[in-house]
């Protein structure tokens, strides 16, 4: 399977649309999805960041390239579908990717977090896959082809638990079962959509400044990522990730539980300290 061909990209359509794309995971996979021949439609909150994005693919690639401000945090469904339906009407977007995400700030109890803290990672989690997807899906079933890659996460997945990260986590589940479900939903209508699990990638969403055998950087990930764009409904694109998935499979659940809850809790500690030193 890592070793098979990847698909010709630009036979979905000349346009890709990515959300989350000016940091991390979003950002590399912009880069490569515009060294595939496709005109890029990037999603952001940072003017700033969005415009530096564009213009460093462009130097590269010499790509068009659309830019529409969305904040997911603080904007209502019905202003984004609005928004990203009036930008791209005309254009061909045959790929979608929904990488946008947000966690909470470190390892928190779920009582710690707070109605307001919930709800944001419930609209940037949850809400902007549905409402992103509703705005480009149309476009896609009217030409009966197209690709949708929903980034999820492997604290849904891999392993039993996910402590003190639990909403984040239960918004991650729901991404995946949202994915394969719309999967046999449009496959016949052309439509690929598939959900991209990845472990630890060093992003400042994982708080991880430096890459390692297990951790790819970005870029790393990318590169696989793309790879995979068509494929399988549910997929571990990074084949380290997938080593680590196998040998989470072969432990008993209560040990995996009793060392991520231990983890994590040092992790709160860690946390904890450095906020009482900025206090």
């Amino acid at each position: 399977m890592f070793l098979r061909p990847p698909k010709k990209l630009t036979n979905y359509g000349s346009w890709a649309l990515i959300t989350g794309s000016t940091d991390g995971i979003g950002k590399s996979l912009s880069f490569d999805l515009a060294s595939k021949g496709l005109d890029l439609i990037l999603i952001g909150r940072n003017p700033q960041k969005l415009q530096t994005t564009s213009n460093e693919i462009w130097a590269k690639f010499k790509t068009k390239i659309k830019i529409i401000l969305i904040d997911f945090e603080k904007t209502s469904g019905e202003e984004i579908k609005k928004k990203i339906k009036e930008e791209i009407e005309g254009l061909e977007v045959g790929i979608l990717v929904n990488n946008v995400g947000s966690s909470t700030n470190g390892a928190r109890f779920y009582h710690e977090i707070g109605l307001e803290g919930m709800g944001s990672l419930v609209n940037v989690n949850i809400g902007s896959v549905n409402w992103v997807t509703s705005a480009v899906l149309p476009g896609m079933l009217q030409r009966r082809k197209g690709a949708i890659v929903n980034i999820g996460s492997g604290s849904s997945l891999v392993v039993p638990s996910y402590p003190l990260f639990s909403i984040y986590a239960s918004t991650k589940a729901y991404v995946a079962m949202f994915s394969r479900s719309l999967s046999l939903e449009y496959k016949q209508l052309g439509i690929d959509v598939q959900c991209q699990i990845p472990l630890l990638v060093a992003t400042k969403l994982a708080s991880i400044k430096r890459s390692s055998f297990f951790v790819p950087s970005p870029e790393q990930y990318s590169k696989a990522s793309v790879r995979w764009i068509g494929y399988d409904s549910l997929c571990v694109p990074y084949w380290t990730h997938a080593l680590q998935w196998y040998l989470f499979n072969a432990m008993p659940d209560s040990l995996v539980n009793w060392l991520l809850l231990r983890y994590f809790l040092n992790l709160r500690k860690k946390i904890l300290r450095k906020e009482n030193k900025l206090a």
